[in-house]
């Protein structure tokens, strides 16, 4: 009896890590940016392109601390199709994130969430910075929270270039 619950569990568990490896990438959800240049863009519009979609705020103390590897990550990756979207946090007041985006000077689009909408459609982000890498058919590939390894971040980012 025990031999047969043992196997009965290693089964379950098998199954259960084969579908956590082998899942098809989740569909990103299809929102509008606003960006604090005035541009309107879609996850629609950026396809084609793998596009890190990152969730920040100017009194998070990680997303200011990462905001130059952000930045560098852009300019080195940005000629072979891959854009950055920094959406400000709901609670975060438009004022200071353009202050913030001007004077450091962000290269990429920087996009305000006044009414939380788009944080709620990537699974209602309310961490930062929470980041979410999209590969160029528009399936998100990897969800990062807080902190995380360059080298890994940028292995995944040459993956999805290539795909």
């Amino acid at each position: 009896m025990k031999k047969l619950v043992f196997v009965f569990a290693l089964v379950v568990a098998a199954g259960i890590a084969s579908w956590f490896v082998w899942r098809p990438a989740q569909a990103a959800p299809n929102v509008a940016f606003a960006a604090i240049d005035g541009q309107k863009l879609t996850l629609q519009d950026l396809r084609g392109k793998v596009v890190l979609v990152k969730f920040w705020a100017t009194d998070c103390v990680t997303c200011i601390k990462q905001m130059p590897d952000t930045i560098a990550d852009y300019n080195k990756y940005s000629a072979q199709g891959f854009q950055t979207v920094a959406v400000a946090m709901n609670y975060d007041p438009p004022n200071y994130v353009l202050n913030y985006a001007q004077t450091r000077k962000l290269p990429f689009t920087v996009a305000l969430d006044s009414k939380g909408e788009v944080a709620r459609a990537f699974g209602d982000v309310r961490l930062t910075p929470t980041a979410f890498l999209i590969d160029k058919q528009g399936r998100i590939v990897k969800r990062y929270l807080g902190v995380y390894d360059p080298k890994e971040f940028h292995a995944e980012i040459e993956k999805a270039l290539k795909g």
